[in-house]
């Protein structure tokens, strides 16, 4: 089967080995990066590299600009959505809330991947052809360096944006009573040496109903993981255990509480961290996640249901697109 992959040219996260073990692992997969005027002109695109030569396209951009494209997706059998934002349709604060339900309500026939078990089970209640596959981290640039850890306990990301005001709240009510350090790095050597130094990473992924990439990162660099409860339904599925291979909290007062222990016991938090590295070692690397997605992508799929004479005559005159 032969597949289109079409993604981000510039993203934060460094995901080229994720594209690179979907490729592998779907045997016939080309990869087109994508700039800002290619995902706002779709259409022009694709009728520019042949795109019915392709039996699955499939999308990893934003959903304002897939939003944008919804005459063009229409055209488009074989479609299926990569998308590891979707937790934000669910969201109270996001400015996304409802966006995906909308987006895939359109295009009944494609498939959504999504990185949360809770997400996924979501959206196929809403009739979509949903399919989880988690988030992981890339097992080629980030490991365990084995060195000093100076660092207590840090969060490293973003909480400016609305939705994220759940997650600042309890950072804030954290750091107030810890030392805790909350900042940003660059993507690449400089996040990766950071992680090294930190003995608790603090994540705080309040209100978002499944696990963010850094959760897998963390663990993966050797840092005993400090991670938001997100119900019981995502841990169990990721097969994350509490004083295990991960530590759980559920308020910004247990948060606390967890940590002194940690920082009090410090043979015991090595433990927690090392049976996490090695889970994450074993299940979370881009090799699994991306042979799941390239599984998922090459599943049968719904009929596409065709279009009409007019959006057939439209996408032609406004893209030169042809559509099958």
């Amino acid at each position: 089967m032969k597949l289109m992959l079409l993604v981000m040219d510039e993203q934060r996260v460094i995901l080229d080995h994720l594209y690179e073990m979907i490729r592998v692992h779907s045997g016939t997969c080309e990869i087109f990066r994508l700039n800002s005027s290619q995902q706002r002109n779709l259409g022009a695109f694709l009728a520019s590299v042949a795109y019915r030569d392709y039996e699955r396209i499939i999308l990893f951009t934003r959903v304002k600009r897939q939003l944008s494209q919804l005459p063009v997706l229409r055209c488009i059998p074989g479609l299926v959505i990569l998308e590891h934002d979707a937790c934000q349709n669910y969201m109270a604060e996001s400015k996304y809330r409802g966006a995906y339900s909308k987006l895939f309500a359109s295009l009944p026939w494609a498939r959504a991947i999504v990185s949360g078990c809770g997400v996924a089970r979501r959206l196929q209640g809403e009739g979509v052809d949903a399919v989880f596959v988690s988030k992981g981290y890339d097992e080629r640039l980030l490991r365990d360096l084995g060195r000093p850890r100076d660092v207590p306990v840090a969060f490293l990301g973003s909480f400016r944006s609305d939705a994220y005001a759940g997650r600042r709240a309890v950072l804030e009510r954290i750091a107030a009573a810890t030392d805790l350090l909350v900042t940003r790095t660059s993507s690449g050597a400089e996040y990766l040496e950071l992680l090294n130094r930190i003995r608790i990473f603090v994540s705080a992924d309040v209100g978002m109903g499944e696990y963010m990439i850094k959760n897998f990162e963390a663990m993966a660099c050797g840092c005993t993981l400090l991670a938001w409860f997100q119900g019981g339904e995502e841990e169990a599925a990721l097969g994350l255990q509490d004083m295990q291979n991960v530590v759980l909290y559920r308020s910004a007062e247990e948060a606390i509480a967890k940590i002194d222990w940690l920082l009090a016991n410090p043979e015991q938090a090595r433990q927690i961290a090392d049976q996490g590295k090695a889970f994450v070692e074993r299940n979370y690397g881009f090799a699994r996640v991306g042979r799941d997605i390239a599984q998922a992508v090459l599943q049968p799929m719904r009929p596409w249901p065709g279009v009409g004479r007019l959006r057939r005559g439209w996408v032609k005159w406004r893209y030169g697109m042809e559509v099958a």
